[in-house]
């Protein structure tokens, strides 16, 4: 979870004897995911859903709780989605604002061309400032406002990198590699959580793994910002509330409200034990050769209750 183009499960394929069930929202991953079952008879079983569409699509199958080995969470946005500018989730290819990862599969979902027709200013800004951690949301969200009264509503990625451009003058922004960033980066990304509710599929995703993994089997999850992380972190720290990973880092604050042991285990009981003691990162020379990888976290834990 999620499928992507495959090369993770590739490798799961030929380095294990293993079955492997994918999942992917994007029906482009899906049709590479029944290529790659052909290729691997009778081990791969290709799924079709966002992670809440998990348990459904299991049972359809007969596949029951506690009876996985190991899950492997990739999140965040594939690169095929990237490199195809029709899909709207690349800066640097003009295309129409669309952004939604299940490719028209749902009639419903908005697009992010309809969020920005749409939304307020308030709203705007809470969406960049949130999801985006942008430093000029609100100048942003102003911007776009007047845009849609004066000019015309935003359709396609090239406008909108345009106002965003407009919002920061004279502003020279880099990435890890201090390489130049568009300005518009921190936009698209906030854009795009928003659009496919990504925060609560991994949320969800994080929950279901507790229950349909077997005991002592693997998490792993690679996530690509800091907002995935944190949500990864505290589950497996067991810092959540009502199954939702919780808002602050930590349960109670002050040590004066809490005196007996067992209040103060129950808040820390988790089901995970991490394996990683720190968030284990890419290489300089894994970075220099895939530049994509540069943001990504590896965290792992086993499942010990």
């Amino acid at each position: 979870m999620t499928f992507g183009a495959g090369g993770h499960s590739r490798q799961l394929l030929t380095s294990a004897d293993c079955k492997l069930i994918t999942l992917d929202r994007d029906p482009v991953a899906y049709e590479k995911a029944k290529e790659l079952s052909k290729e691997f008879p009778n081990r791969v079983i290709p799924l079709l859903g966002r992670f809440s569409e998990l348990p459904a699509l299991l049972k359809e199958r007969n596949i029951k709780q506690s009876s996985i080995d190991g899950i492997l969470f990739d999140f965040g946005c594939s690169s095929m989605q990237l490199d195809n500018g029709e899909r709207g989730f690349s800066i640097s290819k003009n295309g129409y604002l669309d952004m939604r990862m299940d490719a028209g599969r749902d009639p419903n979902q908005i697009t992010a061309r309809e969020v920005l027709a749409t939304a307020n200013e308030q709203e705007l800004y809470k969406i960049f400032k949130v999801y985006g951690e942008e430093k000029k949301a609100a100048k942003i969200a102003q911007t776009i406002i007047q845009a849609r009264y004066m000019i015309k509503n935003i359709e396609t990625t090239r406008e909108l990198v345009d106002i965003v451009d407009s919002c920061c003058p004279n502003e020279f922004r880099l990435d890890k590699l201090q390489r130049p960033q568009s300005n518009a980066t921190k936009v698209f990304q906030a854009l795009r959580i928003f659009v496919n509710n990504e925060l609560n599929e991994i949320n969800y995703g994080m929950v279901l793994s507790k229950y349909y993994l077997k005991l002592n089997g693997r998490l792993v999850t690679i996530c690509f910002h800091s907002l995935e992380d944190t949500i990864v972190k505290r589950h497996i720290a067991g810092n959540t509330v009502n199954d939702v990973a919780n808002p602050v880092p930590l349960r109670y604050l002050s040590p004066t409200l809490v005196q007996d042991q067992d209040t103060i285990n129950q808040f820390l009981d988790s089901p995970w034990k991490a394996i990683n003691k720190h968030v284990e990162v890419p290489s300089d020379d894994e970075v220099e050769r895939n530049p994509r990888s540069r943001s990504a976290r590896l965290r792992a834990a086993v499942k010990i209750k």
